[in-house]
């Protein structure tokens, strides 16, 4: 599954995911970029000189090449794709205009490679010099020896303009080739760039972690510690109860009790009392916490 078909969300794993994808997409983009132009190379060997090679081999040539170009246009498909998410979100992103330029113009002058070659592939001259080389191939050197001195300078003519034309976009693939290595020496610093940034926020996310791990140890020993207490307050309570019991209240029991005992008793409500506005802080703050 593509990672363009998640639910888009804001959380930081899923910013981390869409630019190595971005990053690595691109990357695959360029080796098939490459692979596709040594294939396109080969394919016009074999064309101008199928006597060097089988045909088996041309067939193989020509439908490699023409599986190549059309992955390599689903590739460009995924990246615009994933372009149009990151420029909607530049800032969380840590990209800014130029870098999404950049990409833009990489996806734009590969998308005109692709387009060249696919052209170069399906022109009439270029059919009908393979249809001329499988012909010859067929009928054999006897056979080519009986065609007339017309014909022949007619093919030998669409040879020659054939070859000045594949030179020439040999010749542009080439320069166009040098651009493309240029830029992706340019992407290759910002890549360095953006891994650094993701390196960051990675141990920030840790760090954050570590912290509420802690905070959740913390307050796992202040519950034990509050239930410790509550249940000695309860224990207190209990032997208290049992001693005034018997009492109309315990207003006129402390009246009958002797002077130390009263003074105890007064005590301890009080830090029975202590305790019920610890306890219901407590909670607030563990509300507050969850």
């Amino acid at each position: 599954m593509s990672i363009l078909k998640l639910k888009y969300s804001c959380k930081a794993p899923f910013f981390i995911l869409l630019l190595l994808y971005l990053f690595v997409l691109k990357l695959e983009v360029q080796k098939a970029v490459n692979t596709a132009q040594g294939l396109f190379q080969r394919w016009t060997e074999l064309l101008q000189d199928p006597s060097t090679a089988t045909r088996e081999e041309i067939d193989w040539t020509t439908n490699e090449l023409r599986n190549n170009l059309r992955s390599i246009e689903w590739d460009l498909e995924d990246l615009d794709e994933t372009i149009s998410i990151v420029e909607a979100n530049p800032r969380k992103f840590n990209l800014d205009a130029t870098e999404l330029s950049i990409r833009k113009t990489f996806i734009t002058s590969t998308r005109q490679v692709v387009r060249d070659m696919k052209d170069q592939m399906s022109a009439s001259s270029v059919q009908a010099l393979a249809e001329r080389k499988n012909r010859q191939a067929l009928l054999g050197d006897s056979g080519g020896q009986n065609w007339s001195t017309g014909t022949t300078d007619k093919y030998g003519r669409l040879d020659r303009e054939l070859q000045l034309a594949n030179s020439h976009f040999i010749e542009e693939q080439q320069a166009q080739q040098q651009l493309i290595v240029e830029q992706q020496d340019e992407q290759l610093e910002l890549v360095s760039g953006s891994i650094g940034v993701l390196k960051n926020m990675s141990q920030r996310i840790g760090g954050e972690l570590e912290e509420q791990a802690v905070m959740l140890d913390d307050f796992s020993h202040e519950l034990e510690s509050t239930q410790s207490r509550l249940d000695n307050v309860m224990k207190k309570l209990a032997k208290v109860s049992h001693m005034t019991s018997g009492q109309k209240n315990i207003l006129e029991g402390e009246r009958n009790l002797p002077l130390e005992f009263s003074l105890f008793l007064s005590d301890f409500l009080r830090q029975v009392l202590n305790m019920q506005n610890w306890l219901g802080f407590s909670l607030e703050s563990t509300e507050a916490f969850g």
